[in-house]
């Protein structure tokens, strides 16, 4: 058995290919369209995995965009996803800068949660040993659910 992918679905393309790839860092690897099912599928890996991930061997994030409108609830009802990085100050930053809401912020230096556009609750985990704290995210508190 193998790990293969998350399943998320999402209401905006564009909205979350800009939240996943562009302010997250994910690589669009794979699209398929389906006319006859009326949805379309869009791979996404870590920058580290796209090769492993293309040749399906790495796990990926699979977002579905049904075309037919649908009301999606509770986001968070499945879990979360999970990514690690480099530097997790770094990364929340990043987020930060491009509108996302810190939820959790990383107060220990390795753990934080963000949500995608779609209410999906995603952990951000730094690689290795913790980051000695520091601010702004030391004293910052939680905000809204994560």
């Amino acid at each position: 058995m193998r790990y293969l992918h998350t399943m998320v679905r999402v209401k905006d393309i564009d909205a979350s290919l800009h939240f996943y790839c562009t302010v997250f860092g994910l690589v669009e690897v794979q699209r398929r369209e389906s006319e006859k099912g009326r949805f379309t599928l869009i791979f996404l890996a870590a920058p580290g995995d796209v090769d492993a991930a293309r040749d399906n061997k790495a796990p990926c994030l699979e977002l579905t965009y049904n075309w037919d409108p649908e009301e999606y609830t509770g986001g968070r009802n499945f879990g979360h996803l999970a990514y690690e990085v480099d530097d997790i100050y770094a990364a929340c930053q990043k987020l930060m800068d491009n509108g996302v809401t810190i939820n959790r912020p990383p107060r220990d230096g390795h753990m934080a949660f963000v949500r995608s556009p779609d209410g999906i609750s995603i952990e951000i985990l730094q690689k290795g040993e913790s980051l000695a704290p520091a601010e702004p995210w030391a004293s910052m508190a939680n905000t809204g659910e994560w």
